[in-house]
């Protein structure tokens, strides 16, 4: 069961939750992304999460037509396929999506999902993120309130972010400063108009300083404290101990501690991009750098094909990347515990 059912992807999230570790969330952009992500997890015995973003669909989907539900379509078709050789279970969730992006991504998405749950299958992916986070908390959660019942329905998973993360995303930014804090009412709120499972289960993308893209660590402040903050808040109004799933954002830079610390507070999924990114590219441009003459006809010469063949350079983006999502796996805590 490479590609998690409904039922086996709540297992995972309850078991990530149950044992304070979160499951890296990789985004990926190609079929060789996705390789690379799905042996990473293999090799470190960790179940985990496959994400496509608005930007990696339309990539996915063809310089020439640039279609985000086709090249999202067509990638988790591709995923159901391969995944099958891997001994690990993955979810696919697409991410970040703003509210102009909605009718051309998410909601055609489950719709497809929805006629598939008619015919007795799966749904194509087990959970969808909705970005309101530019929007007005009030506005952010009339359209979470819509979605979340159709996912319900189509069994699918929705994930909410209620308050901004800073830096940019798939041209959705932020500024960095004080409004990066998720609050109690926040929180507060967001149970009101979603419940807290009894309307669809969802995970939560809380702000507590993370800023998405490339940052050093002590350059941006993050409080993962925070989240318990959020969590006990809402109990106490609600009566229901550890009421949310967080997710997350922003991660690349923070320290040990610091993750160590949102894992403890309930964080179950953390998204890997930045990172992910880098180790794929970083192999193959010192192959270019030192092969040079090879992967380029320099002065009338012919080059090497051994050396500008994309298999060559190819198989070592996708070993790096794999080292790195197994490093992810690490350090949340993830290895090792592949359901059974």
């Amino acid at each position: 069961m490479p590609i998690a059912t409904p039922e086996v992807y709540n297992e995972m999230l309850d078991r990530a939750k149950a044992g304070k570790f979160a499951y890296p969330a990789i985004n990926v952009t190609s079929s060789q992304t996705l390789h690379a992500a799905l042996r990473g997890f293999a090799e470190a015995e960790s179940d985990g999460i496959i994400q496509i973003s608005t930007g990696g669909a339309e990539f996915l989907g063809g310089q020439h037509n640039k279609e985000m539900v086709i090249g999202a379509t067509a990638l988790a078709e591709f995923a159901h396929i391969v995944a099958a050789k891997y001994d690990i279970t993955v979810a696919l969730h697409t991410d970040h999506c703003p509210k102009d992006k909605l009718d051309g991504y998410v909601r055609p998405l489950l719709a497809i999902s929805e006629e598939r749950v008619k015919a007795g299958q799966n749904p194509l992916f087990q959970s969808h993120m909705w970005d309101g986070s530019a929007e007005t908390l009030a506005d952010n959660l009339a359209i979470g309130q819509e979605l979340l019942e159709r996912a319900r329905a189509a069994k699918i998973i929705l994930e909410v972010e209620i308050t901004p993360t800073g830096g940019e995303e798939d041209g959705v930014s932020h500024e960095i400063n004080d409004s990066l804090y998720t609050t109690v009412d926040d929180a507060i709120r967001t149970a009101e108009a979603l419940g807290l499972g009894e309307k669809g289960r969802y995970l939560l993308a809380a702000s507590f300083g993370n800023v998405h893209g490339v940052y050093k660590p002590g350059n941006v402040v993050l409080r993962p404290e925070l989240l318990k903050e959020l969590d006990e808040g809402v109990a106490a109004k609600f009566g229901k101990p550890s009421p949310f799933d967080f997710v997350f954002h922003g991660g690349s830079g923070s320290t040990a501690q610091e993750i160590a610390t949102a894992l403890e507070n309930g964080v179950v999924k953390m998204n890997i991009d930045t990172d992910t990114q880098y180790a794929f590219t970083r192999p193959v441009a010192d192959h270019m750098f030192k092969n040079y003459d090879g992967v380029l006809k320099v002065d009338g010469e012919v080059g090497s094909k051994k050396t500008y063949d994309p298999r060559t350079w190819g198989k070592l983006a996708e070993a790096s990347m794999a080292a790195r999502v197994t490093e992810a796996c690490s350090n949340l805590r993830s290895t090792g515990t592949k359901i059974k």
